[in-house]
């Protein structure tokens, strides 16, 4: 884009910010955002996931979890911890190699994940809504949703390779929500930088994301807000020539990120997962873990509300693991 002179606005310039944000509209919307918020806020009520806290207390990283507790232990929780079930039956030979390594494993990992254990026995309906086949079986969910799974006794090495690569592709490692309630409370100083998104300035956006950031640094609505911004700004720099530009060095991952960019940006939301889950599949070390980086950074832009997010998310796990 050419610059223009001082004090003289580009309507070009202008006008591609204002396509941006309509664009995604429908994809980053903060009546979605607070929905989530407040879902962290149940979770975040209870003690957070902790290691040397003993199975069964609250906060525990292993847990025993019926159909009257899942919505507490898995579905608010996984708003702030990636959570693991295992479902198992006391009759089950398998289950009882494999779930003494799990728990070893949520121990290991110190409240990065709880490990939700499900007697199917004792939880027929929980067995039949999460459309179990056969057990020993394992599912992950992250903010409500099924993200990654695998059945029958697996050796310890593969299991920690799930739940490596499970909060790699999550939280990597940190806890997310904010304290009780404060998604709660509407805040007018959202209304300008919402102002400024809807009429195509971003520059006025971001600075008055940043404002409430500065007085407020976990403000829950700011903080993601602000990186949707971020995301547009980078989407306009890098222009429709960023496509060509990455098809051309498919191998290069700077490029293929700005391209990515440049599709999310402009709604093209699958298209934007599909290209870095190319790379995340194809390449290895520092490239594949920085497309994995930048694909999980473009995923919270988005929302985990929106499937796409959930399909994309079970099928970078696949890719890992």
């Amino acid at each position: 884009m050419q610059p223009t002179r001082p004090g003289r606005p580009d309507p070009r310039a202008a006008a591609q910010q204002a396509q941006l944000a309509a664009a995604m509209s429908g994809a980053v919307d903060l009546a979605a955002v607070k929905a989530r918020s407040e879902a962290a806020a149940r979770a975040a009520a209870a003690p957070p996931p902790d290691a040397e806290v003993p199975g069964g207390a609250p906060g525990a990283a292993v847990v025993d979890v019926t159909e009257a507790t899942f919505q507490a232990e898995v579905l608010d929780r996984s708003f702030q911890v990636p959570v693991v079930l295992d479902l198992w039956a006391e009759w089950c030979g398998p289950c009882k190699q494999l779930s003494p390594v799990l728990e070893r494993l949520a121990a290991e990992g110190g409240g990065s994940w709880v490990l939700a254990k499900v007697d199917v026995d004792a939880n027929p309906a929980l067995a039949q809504g999460l459309r179990v086949q056969g057990i020993p079986a394992v599912k992950a969910v992250w903010q409500g949703q099924l993200v990654a799974e695998f059945n029958g006794a697996i050796p310890e090495e593969q299991a920690r390779q799930f739940v490596t690569e499970l909060v790699k592709a999550t939280t990597g490692g940190a806890l997310t929500g904010g304290e009780p309630g404060e998604a709660d409370v509407e805040d007018p100083r959202l209304d300008a930088a919402e102002a400024a998104l809807e009429r195509g300035d971003l520059a006025a956006a971001e600075a008055a994301y940043r404002s409430i950031l500065d007085t407020e640094p976990e403000h829950p609505e700011a903080a993601l807000a602000l990186r949707q911004v971020q995301l547009f700004r980078r989407a306009e720099e890098a222009g429709p020539d960023a496509l060509a530009a990455a098809d051309a060095a498919p191998d290069d991952v700077t490029a293929q990120t700005r391209a990515a960019d440049f599709l999310l940006g402009t709604g093209n939301i699958e298209a934007a997962f599909d290209r870095l889950l190319d790379v995340v599949r194809r390449a290895s070390g520092e490239d594949r873990d920085r497309a994995r980086t930048h694909l999980v950074e473009l995923f919270a832009v988005v929302g985990d509300e929106d499937p796409r997010v959930g399909a994309a998310r079970r099928q970078l796990m696949a890719a890992l693991f």
